[in-house]
C-alpha cells in the first residue's frame, strides 16, 4: 500500500492499494477512485460490533456505517480530498499507542483500526454544539490519516508538564497525554455567553498536534459574506454559534 498527499492548502491523499488490499473510511469521506475498486459498507468495522460499540463511535465523531475500498484484478487507486484548509497526517497506531483526535479528523485507515469515543464534557451553549466537546480516539492496530485545520504546530512534552489550549485548537495528541477542559476566570468570551475563558489543559508526557484553524474562528470570518436569513436566525442562539451549526451540519 502507497500513498501519497497532492496539494498544499487543499491537499488530497492519494491512497494505492494492490489487488485484495483494503482501506476503510466513513461514508461521504470518497472524492474519486479507479473503476476497479469495489465498496462494501457495513457497522461492524473500525473495530466495534453491536449496537452499543456502533454509537460509541457514532457519538465520537464517526459513522454508524464504515465503507471498506478493495480494489478487484490489480492495483487500484481511491482518493480523500480535505474540507477545510489544513493537512493531511498519517500516523502509526498500535496497542497502547492510540491517539486522541478532534471529532472530524479521521479521514481514513487500514482494516485494523478501532474508533470511539475518547472524551466528551459538556460546556453549556457554547459554539461546540449540543454534544459539547467530543474527542475521537483512534486505537487498535493500524495505519491512519487524520486531518487538522490550517497550520499544524507541534509540542513534545515531558513529564508533568502542561500547556493550556483554546479546545478548538487541540487537533490530536498520542493517548497518553492526560487531558481535561478547565475555566479561566475574568475573561469575558461572548463566543461561551460566560464569564470566563474555557481551556483544555494537556499534560505530558506525549506529542501534541495543534491546529491554527478552528471550526469557530471559520464560521465567524464568513458570517458577514452569509445571506440575510442565516444571520437573521443566528442572532437569537449567537451569531458563532449559529454559523458554526451550519458548518458543522454539513461536515
Amino acid at each position: 500500500m502507497d500513498h501519497r498527499i497532492v496539494g498544499t492548502t487543499l491537499p488530497v491523499l492519494e491512497m494505492t492499494l494492490a489487488a485484495n488490499e483494503s482501506i476503510v473510511s466513513e461514508p461521504g469521506e470518497l472524492s474519486w477512485m479507479s473503476a476497479n475498486v469495489s465498496l462494501r459498507t457495513s457497522t461492524a468495522m473500525a473495530g466495534q460490533s453491536g449496537v452499543f460499540g456502533v454509537l460509541k463511535r457514532a457519538i465520537g465523531g464517526g459513522s454508524i456505517f464504515m465503507t471498506e475500498f478493495t480494489p478487484q484484478g490489480g492495483p487500484g487507486m481511491v482518493a480523500f480530498a480535505a474540507k477545510i484548509p489544513g493537512q493531511i497526517l498519517d500516523i502509526d497506531v498500535a496497542p497502547n499507542q492510540g491517539y486522541m483526535c478532534h471529532k472530524h479528523g479521521f479521514v481514513c485507515a487500514t482494516p485494523g483500526v478501532e474508533l470511539s469515543i475518547g472524551f466528551q464534557q459538556s460546556l453549556g451553549a457554547g459554539v461546540f454544539g449540543g454534544n459539547g466537546f467530543i474527542l475521537q480516539k483512534i486505537a487498535g492496530t493500524a495505519k491512519a490519516w487524520v486531518e487538522l485545520g490550517g497550520e499544524i504546530v507541534v509540542y513534545d512534552l515531558q513529564p508533568n508538564q502542561q500547556l493550556l489550549v483554546h479546545p478548538g485548537h487541540v487537533g490530536m495528541f498520542q493517548e497518553q497525554v492526560r487531558f481535561e477542559i478547565t475555566m479561566l476566570r475574568g475573561i469575558k468570551n461572548i463566543l461561551f455567553g460566560s464569564d470566563g475563558l474555557f481551556l483544555a489543559k494537556l499534560t505530558g508526557p506525549g506529542r501534541v498536534w495543534l491546529q491554527s484553524m478552528t471550526l469557530a474562528n471559520l464560521a465567524h470570518a464568513i458570517a458577514g459574506y452569509l445571506g440575510r436569513e442565516t444571520t437573521t436566525s443566528a442572532v437569537g442562539g449567537g451569531v458563532a454559534g449559529a454559523m458554526l451549526k451550519g458548518l458543522l451540519d454539513q461536515s
